[in-house]
């Protein structure tokens, strides 16, 4: 505790000399030079500063009514070093008279008048002394505390206090006078106006608008007054404010910067465009100098609330980071109060896309399409592993393209191709997820069937769990689709219905025996046999229009970004042999087309098996065995399009049969 003042000295005399000096008070006036600053052992440094400046005779005005703030010896210490200089130095100021006289109000303001937030005008009128008053009831004059409140004289008050307060403009007074009322009044009610007045302080601060502030209040559901009831309100107010002063061409896009209130950081972006951005608030205007910092307005509030740009930063997504940044999507990620999923791509998903497109990760953030890559990795609504079905459809904020999901039986997840490894990462504005790929919002040969109206076959593809294998972005595929009406044929034949073709145990063989892992449009197929991705072949025949096995191409050539669909009229069923291309071509059926009978040539005594089936999977002439060149009578079959199916030596083997009769 520093010594107290003369008022104070005399109590130590003892009851005679307080007599004594209560009889000298009634006989002359006092005043706040003479009878207490001059008496102060705390204030010798003062004391000097007013002879120097020659305002005694301003101080021992019996008929002034004063407020003096008085500076104790430290406090000119402090003021001397912040300087680099010493009492003398301070002493020999030109600007002495002017920073004494802004410590003067020409009032008398005890400390008990004082309200928080009061803005008063000293005698130096440069700048006016904003006070602040806490809920604790500690005073403050600027950044100054009031050590010893009411010392009293006849022509005024004295409030000795802890710093010599200086009439430099500060980021206080660029908010003040630029009309940020609502920012204002929460600095005052925070009891921040000590904090941010400090004269040698060097700060930035990002100043929101009175609309920001009401537009913050709506999304709570309150009004301003609401607002500054906040207990973290001022935790908010230090989220606004860096410790360094940082001009708006000093920022580089994708800086992230420490604030005083050290829970989150900033996150600032600067487009190709100049716009600066702090989280999800544009600067509206910068650079608005004070004498201790800098004030950018903004127009929306930032908290330090995690969100899904911080969980990519902490969780070492440095790839997806770097292409946020890149993208200048930070602000459209950062908004507190938004609802995000976030499918993140590990950086070896971001170095597998760039060996896949013969590139590195620089080359990949030059790509003119980054941003709708990266918004095709994100939803507007918040949604957690758990509530995914599989086969989910869901809409990402970039809409040229839905993403699939899958939810295997062993509740493993995927995003088109990619696998979730990691799940349900939370924020404060949504979740993410993490994956082995990055999602490209390429037409598929998925989303063909999709957008066809290939319903049972999509739901096949979906039951198999077959999403991600043919979503593959940069996959090729050729896709031979049945119809939905070669899947009812199917499960008529078996006896059953659409979900029955489903629960089959060998429905994710059944379908991928239909998909070639390459790109072959119609006119690259030729006679014989190609494999599948099931691994057994399918028999391709070219005379008179394509088929497979026994399946006409009724439309073909429906291409996507990762290959072809050819559009069939039957469901192929795995189990066909492998057979050469030379054996196909010495099995013949003909004449084709007939109308009466046709005969079969193989090499080969025997052939085992032979069907003729219509196109809607019936077989409508069957016989065991047949010898080579044996006529079979098709007279009585309808004009139209059959399958001959038969085995030689252990081959089966499908040719295409064109039937001219008048039946």
């Amino acid at each position: 505790m520093k010594s107290t003042l003369f008022n104070s000295t005399i109590k130590k005399i003892g009851g005679t000399a307080f007599v004594l000096f209560t009889s000298l008070s009634a006989m002359s006036q006092t005043n706040v030079y003479d009878d207490i600053i001059s008496q102060s052992a705390d204030h010798t440094s003062l004391t000097a500063a007013i002879t120097t400046a020659g305002l005694e005779s301003a101080l021992q005005n019996s008929s002034a009514s004063l407020t003096v703030f008085a500076p104790d010896n430290d406090a000119f210490d402090d003021l001397a070093a912040d300087l680099g200089t010493n009492i003398t130095g301070l002493l020999a100021l030109p600007n002495l008279s002017d920073i004494l006289l802004y410590h003067v109000l020409g009032v008398t303001a005890s400390s008990a008048s004082i309200t928080n937030g009061d803005i008063v005008t000293p005698l130096n009128t440069a700048n006016t002394i904003k006070l602040t008053k806490t809920s604790a009831g500690a005073v403050y004059a600027n950044h100054a505390q009031v050590e010893t409140a009411d010392l009293t004289a006849d022509n005024g008050v004295v409030h000795s206090i802890d710093a010599v307060i200086l009439s430099n403009e500060t980021v206080v007074d660029v908010a003040i006078d630029n009309s940020f009322n609502s920012l204002t009044a929460a600095v005052v009610k925070a009891e921040l106006l000590p904090a941010l007045q400090d004269p040698f302080a060097t700060y930035t601060v990002f100043a929101p608008s009175d609309l920001a502030f009401d537009n913050l209040a709506t999304a709570l559901g309150t009004d301003i007054s609401g607002l500054l009831a906040l207990p973290n309100l001022s935790d908010i107010l230090l989220y606004h404010v860096l410790g360094a002063e940082v001009a708006s061409a000093a920022i580089t896009n994708g800086d992230i910067v420490d604030a005083l209130n050290t829970d989150n950081t900033i996150k600032m972006t600067k487009t190709s465009m100049g716009a600066v951005y702090a989280n999800q608030a544009k600067v509206t205007l910068a650079d608005v100098g004070a004498d201790n910092g800098t004030v950018h307005a903004l127009d929306a509030v930032i908290l330090s609330n995690e969100t899904v740009v911080d969980i990519a930063i902490d969780n070492g997504f440095t790839s997806l980071t770097a292409a946020v940044v890149k993208a200048e999507l930070l602000p459209a990620l950062q908004d507190p109060f938004g609802t995000y999923t976030v499918f993140a791509p590990s950086d070896q998903a971001f170095d597998d896309l760039a060996t896949a497109l013969g590139t590195d990760i620089s080359g990949l953030l030059a790509l003119p399409n980054l941003s709708d890559i990266l918004l095709y990795h994100v939803l507007g609504a918040e949604v957690a592993s758990g509530a995914i079905t599989n086969g989910d459809i869901v809409d990402a904020l970039n809409t040229d393209n839905t993403i699939k999901m899958t939810k295997t039986s062993m509740g493993a997840v995927y995003a088109n191709q990619a696998k979730v490894t990691l799940a349900d990462v939370g924020a404060d504005n949504g979740t993410v997820h993490a994956i082995d790929g990055v999602i490209l919002p390429y037409e598929t040969v998925v989303d063909v069937a999709i957008d066809n109206g290939f319903t049972s076959l999509t739901a096949a593809v979906v039951k198999a769990e077959l999403l991600p294998a043919l979503t593959d972005p940069l996959g090729t595929y050729t896709v031979f689709a049945p119809t939905d009406a070669a899947f009812d044929n199917l499960a008529a034949n078996l006896g059953t219905d659409l979900a029955g073709v489903l629960a089959l145990p060998n429905l994710a063989d059944v379908l991928l025996y239909h998909v070639l892992g390459s790109v072959n449009v119609a006119s690259s197929l030729s006679n014989g046999n190609v494999p599948t991705l099931e691994g057994s072949d399918v028999i391709i025949t070219v005379a008179g229009g394509v088929m497979v096995n026994d399946a006409n191409v009724t439309l073909a050539d429906v291409t996507s970004d990762n290959g072809v669909v050819h559009v069939i009229d039957k469901v192929l069923l795995p189990g066909t042999a492998h057979i050469s291309e030379e054996q196909l071509l010495n099995v013949k059926v003909y004449p084709n087309p007939s109308s009466d009978y046709i005969k079969v040539s193989f090499d080969g005594s025997t052939a085992n098996g032979l069907s003729i089936i219509n196109t809607n999977g019936q077989v409508v002439y069957h016989k065991e065995s047949i010898s080579n060149n044996d006529a079979i009578d098709v007279s009585g079959l309808a004009s139209g399009n059959y399958t001959v199916t038969f085995t030689v030596n252990s081959n089966s083997i499908t040719k295409r049969l064109v039937v001219t009769s008048d039946k």
